[in-house]
Parts: structure tokens; sequence; C-alpha cells
């Protein structure tokens, strides 16, 4: 993930934020989308992932596609169970 650096953060449109008024996690590309994931997930409040999870998959819906199997069930979550 590129950084963005103070002018280039203040560049973006609100549009590109989950919280537009404190300009709080940045979603303009697809690999910042999966930092705010990651971030909420470690540090936000539950509020906070619930609406940093929906922006995020309301813009990239493809994301969570991803790492998931065709029963729905999260690869990573199934590759650990089979280590059991």
């Amino acid at each position: 993930m590129s950084k963005l650096t103070y002018a280039q953060r203040k560049r973006l449109p609100k549009s590109d934020f989950v919280y537009p008024k404190a300009r709080k996690y940045p979603i303009e590309n697809i690999a910042h989308a999966r930092d705010a994931l990651a971030r909420v997930s470690a540090f936000g409040t539950p509020a906070e992932k619930k609406r940093v999870r929906a922006a995020v998959h309301r813009r990239y819906p493809s994301i969570d596609k991803k790492y998931r199997n065709s029963n729905g069930v999260h690869i990573f979550t199934e590759k650990r169970l089979r280590r059991l």
C-alpha cells in the first residue's frame, strides 16, 4: 500500500473516507480499503467496525468474495480447521 502524504490526503474528496467529516479511514483504492478493514478490526469500536465494513463492501463488493469458498466459509478459517 502506498503511503498518503498530508497533501495527498488533503486533496482526497470527502467521498473517499468512511467518516467524511473526521476524514477517517480513507478507502480511495482497494489497498487502502483493505487497510481500513485491518485497522478497524484491530482498534475500532463495534459501531465503527460495522460502518467501515459496510462502506468497504458497498464500494468494493468483490473484496470479501476473494477470501470465501463456495460454501461461504472464510478461507483462512477453513485452513485453520484443517490443521486441527
